[in-house]
């Protein structure tokens, strides 16, 4: 059976407030001395998935949420939902016009006969905005066991499997994202009002990016390499951290951890094994922010938004959250 060692019970109250070598990474923050390994403890039990059942289903609930910045959307509600409940769409950006579960592609986790196919051409409005623009697929942790406190040590784990070149969407810039919701002390200051706690004031969504660069002539006539490499969001003072080149496609597994003091830390390698501590790829607290609280994690498909293109389709398998205490 797939990752039987994730068979331990582990019942968690709710929370209402409170290497592969990749070469030389930027690590920001308290780095790997201090990191948790992205699996370490115990599955938390009734959230993530494995795609195991055949009847497994989507009901999109149409027309989905269209993407309108910062513009609320609730008006489109009920959501899209899984049939198990554990995934949903995004009150800002819609679920995939395609979630599938298909048959697991090859090569994949031992024993595993179902993962999850996502892919959009409508990501923007109603209408192409002709730009870089994404849907949001949300694993429903915080509605089934609670906001998860970073005492607790959280982490997400998951594999993703990359199509071969040819099935790219051929557009530079990002085609795909793996992020977690947390969720940080903030407060909300007015006029007449004592600052009060605001959960969300203080929600950030760090995570691993997936680019792609088509070949491009220079200055000089030389011809560049079609690129393929993961950014990561984000320093304290929001840059980007530079994170692996995907040298082979095929499966990758993919962690982000995040330890008591609030910092998150990521670790990717290719391939289906568990991660370890060489596989780091870099710590930070993101945007400055110290987490207090673990919501969620999700993916994001992107596409060009012309009206016809397909996103690249990606496969996910087996994303799994864990707690060490």
């Amino acid at each position: 059976m797939k990752n039987t060692f994730r068979t331990l019970r582990f019942c968690l109250m709710a929370v209402v407030t409170i290497p592969v070598a990749f070469g030389a990474m930027q690590v920001y923050g308290q780095g790997k001395a201090h990191a948790v390994i992205p699996g370490s403890g115990h599955a938390v039990e009734g959230v993530g998935d494995d795609f195991e059942d055949e009847n497994w289903t989507f009901d999109y609930q149409l027309p989905k949420v269209y993407n309108l910045g910062d513009t609320p959307t609730a008006k489109n509600l009920p959501l899209g939902f899984s049939a198990n409940k554990r995934w949903h769409e995004g009150q800002k950006r819609g679920q995939p016009d395609i979630v599938a579960r298909i048959e697991t592609p090859p090569e994949g986790l031992a024993g595993s006969q179902g993962a999850l196919l996502l892919r959009s051409k409508t990501t923007g409005t109603t209408h192409p905005s002709y730009q870089q623009q994404q849907d949001d697929f949300i694993a429903n942790v915080g509605d089934l066991v609670g906001k998860i406190p970073v005492s607790q040590t959280p982490s997400v784990v998951t594999r993703v499997w990359f199509p071969p070149v040819e099935e790219w969407e051929q557009r530079s810039g990002c085609h795909f994202a793996f992020r977690i919701s947390l969720e940080t002390n903030a407060v909300n200051q007015t006029r007449f009002r004592r600052a009060a706690y605001d959960p969300e004031a203080g929600l950030y969504w760090p995570g691993f990016f997936l680019n792609r660069e088509l070949p491009k002539t220079t200055s000089d006539g030389k011809q560049t390499p079609d690129r393929y490499y993961f950014w990561l969001k984000a320093t304290a003072d929001s840059r980007a951290i530079q994170g692996p080149e995907l040298k082979t496609m095929g499966w990758w597994t993919l962690g982000m951890s995040v330890t008591p003091n609030g910092e998150v830390h990521y670790y990717a390698k290719p391939g289906l094994e568990d991660l370890t501590a060489e596989d780091h790829v870099a710590s930070s607290f993101p945007f400055g922010h110290q987490a207090v609280l673990f919501r969620s994690f999700f993916f994001n498909v992107c596409n060009g938004d012309n009206g016809n293109t397909w996103s690249t389709p990606f496969v996910v398998d087996d994303p799994t959250v864990f707690v060490v205490k």
